[in-house]
């Protein structure tokens, strides 16, 4: 079988029209790659066939999370707990966000932090890659994606992150805490995730 690529571009209308063409796009320069949207529950088939007519062999599916990223070989994901869900199935991921130019700028001037990712933001380094609004363009997806795929260096490091990020989220203390604060953080809503900007 062909490597699978899967696209979790959230589950509001108006953020996925800003990013899933960007990872649609995508998929044509990687022909060998069987690419695979998850739907969200709430959003009717015909919104997504419509924006995936011109991408014959991309497929889309819903309800099967778990079981598509058990497999998959690598992900491109909106910002929220997606990011962390992905991660801890080892999944190799690029963070892709593109939101309202002024209410994202507002909110960065609010919220001062490194990241948007919570992956990131619990191992307080860039472990995966952002691509943020002006950021998140075809050529700089494709070029991360490739790195994800082909370059086993990158590979390597993005193992060893992962493993290190489940440590954390699996001991007590305080490091685990930060992250179960961070965590709690997002599902409220009260952060840069898919449901705040």
């Amino acid at each position: 079988d062909n490597p699978t690529a899967r696209l979790r571009p959230g589950s509001r209308k108006q953020k996925i029209l800003k990013k899933l063409p960007v990872m649609l796009e995508v998929s044509r320069r990687f022909p060998n790659h069987h690419f695979v949207v998850a739907q969200a529950p709430g959003l009717e088939p015909s919104f997504y066939q419509s924006l995936m007519q011109p991408y014959p062999n991309i497929s889309a599916v819903s309800g099967q999370t778990y079981a598509l990223l058990s497999t998959a070989s690598a992900a491109l994901v909106t910002s929220g707990t997606a990011t962390l869900e992905t991660a801890l199935f080892r999944v190799p991921e690029i963070i892709c966000y593109k939101g309202n130019p002024i209410s994202y700028y507002i909110a960065r001037k609010l919220i001062t932090i490194r990241f948007i990712g919570l992956v990131n933001l619990i191992m307080d380094k860039e472990v995966v890659k952002e691509l943020i609004q002006h950021d998140l363009t075809v050529d700089k997806l494709s070029l991360e994606l490739n790195r994800l795929l082909d370059d086993p260096v990158r590979k390597e490091e993005l193992s060893r992150d992962y493993a290190e990020l489940a440590r954390i989220l699996s001991m007590g203390g305080h490091a685990s805490n930060n992250a179960a604060k961070l965590i709690a953080s997002f599902l409220k809503g009260e952060n840069l995730s898919e449901g705040s900007l």
